[in-house]
C-alpha cells in the first residue's frame, strides 16, 4: 500500500497534479491545510497560519494523521497533497520549535519513496484566500521542504515544470504504475 507525498512550496501545481492523478484512477488525499484554513476563518478562531502557526500546525497534524490512517486502511496506492513532514518544514521556516512529538509522528506515519517535490514555478504562482505567502516565501519553503524530507531519510524527486499530463507521466514512470 504505497502512500506517496507530493510536496513543494505553495503555488507549484501540487493540487492540479493530484486532481489529474485522481482522474487517472488513483486514490488521492486532498491538502488538509486549505480546508482547515477555510473552516478556521469561517469560525473566526484565529487558528490560521498567519496568526497562530503553532496552533494551526497542531490541528493540521491531527487531520493529516487521520488522513494517513484512512489511506493505510483502504490499501492501494494513494497520493497525498502534502505529507506530515511538511508541517515540520513550515514550523522551521517560521523560526518556531518543532516539537519532538511531531518528529515521532512523522516517523510513525511514513510515505513511500520517492517523495515528489514541486519546484517553485513563478509563471503559475498566484495568491488566493488560503495562499498568503509571497513568491520569495514559497521559494524558502521549497528549500526547507527539501531539507526536511532529506533529513528524514526520504528520496526526493523534483517534478518537472511541465504540463500536468507530462507530470502525471513522470510520476507514473517513477513509481512504475
Amino acid at each position: 500500500m504505497p502512500l506517496y507525498s507530493i510536496s513543494g512550496g505553495p503555488g507549484a501545481g501540487k493540487t492540479t497534479l493530484l486532481r489529474a492523478l485522481r482522474r487517472a484512477g488513483f486514490a488521492g488525499a486532498a491538502e488538509v491545510s486549505r480546508r482547515l484554513i477555510r473552516q478556521q476563518v469561517a469560525r473566526g478562531t484565529g487558528l490560521v497560519p498567519w496568526q497562530d502557526l503553532a496552533g494551526f500546525a497542531e490541528l493540521a497534524l491531527a487531520r493529516m494523521v487521520a488522513q494517513h490512517g484512512r489511506a493505510t486502511r483502504r490499501g492501494g496506492v494513494t497520493f497525498f497533497d502534502r505529507g506530515i513532514p511538511d508541517i515540520l518544514a513550515y514550523l522551521a521556516v517560521a523560526g518556531l520549535p518543532v516539537p519532538p512529538a511531531y518528529r515521532a509522528v512523522a516517523a510513525a506515519h511514513p510515505y513511500h519513496n520517492p517523495v515528489f517535490l514541486a519546484p517553485p514555478w513563478p509563471e503559475i504562482y498566484v495568491n488566493d484566500a488560503e495562499r498568503w505567502q509571497t513568491a520569495a516565501e514559497a521559494e524558502n519553503l521549497f528549500r526547507a521542504l527539501r531539507a526536511t524530507y532529506l533529513g528524514l531519510g526520504y528520496a526526493v524527486l523534483e517534478l518537472p515544470r511541465a504540463p500536468v499530463a507530462a507530470r502525471v507521466d513522470f510520476v507514473r514512470a517513477m513509481v512504475a504504475l
